[in-house]
């Protein structure tokens, strides 16, 4: 088996993944397509919507993030992508806050082969186990969306989990608490009535790379198509 590694070719990765998750005794069922078995929709479906209108480019999400969270220096949970179109002095800043998508098929998932990717059957939100994660960085060569890392204080796979200890308790995720622009929408998408709907039906949504059909869960309105549709998988691992 090949040692994983930054430098490794994905496609070859993946072409052979579905192989090394059986040779590594996994717990998980994986499927000849190399997903794995989807559990029933859950009664709630936690997710976010970002306008970027809103947005102003200020990094309070990650401040917050980091803060909430104890994410070390280096690697972000939640992070604002940025680029500049145009030729001078005709220029303008595309921003695109970023977070995991908690995708309802997310390849992260499918493809860990100790089963610490998981998911909670009553909301939808994706976490990690650290008990059961080896740090094999699997889920992070999975993700088509550059969401996770290794943390280097814990040697395990991490990621945004929309703040589990907080909205839990009936609170926001720390962004949204943060986010001076209130471009962060955050709530159950299940629940028509709530103000993450209300937003989603009033507005055009759109989202990342959509032709990958992983069913993300978060979504934006008003985002610059140029920024949407980045290869993220490919791109440095450094948040800018």
């Amino acid at each position: 088996m090949k040692k994983f590694g930054k430098d490794m070719d994905r496609r070859e990765f993946l072409r052979g993944l579905g192989t090394t998750a059986a040779a590594l005794g996994t717990g998980a069922v994986i499927l000849q397509t190399g997903s794995i078995a989807q559990a029933a929709t859950p009664i709630k479906k936690y997710g976010m919507v970002i306008d970027t209108n809103r947005c102003t480019g200020c990094h309070g999400c990650s401040i917050a993030c980091k803060s909430e969270n104890n994410v070390p220096e280096g690697v972000y949970r939640s992070w604002v992508k940025q680029i500049i179109k145009g030729e001078y002095p005709n220029v303008r800043s595309c921003l695109l806050p970023r977070l995991c998508n908690n995708c309802e098929d997310a390849p992260c998932l499918n493809y860990c082969p100790t089963g610490a990717t998981y998911r909670t059957p009553e909301d939808g939100v994706v976490h990690v186990d650290r008990e059961k994660c080896v740090g094999c960085h699997t889920c992070v060569l999975a993700c088509p969306y550059n969401s996770r890392f290794v943390n280097p204080l814990t040697g395990t796979a991490d990621k945004c989990d929309f703040c589990y200890h907080r909205i839990t308790k009936g609170l926001l995720p720390a962004c949204v608490d943060a986010c001076t622009g209130r471009a962060r929408i955050f709530g159950d998408m299940n629940d028509p009535q709530s103000e993450i709907s209300l937003y989603m039906a009033k507005y055009p949504i759109q989202g990342i790379r959509t032709y990958l059909d992983t069913k993300p869960k978060v979504h934006y309105v008003y985002a610059d198509e140029a920024i949407l549709d980045l290869d993220y998988s490919f791109l440095s691992r450094r948040k800018s």
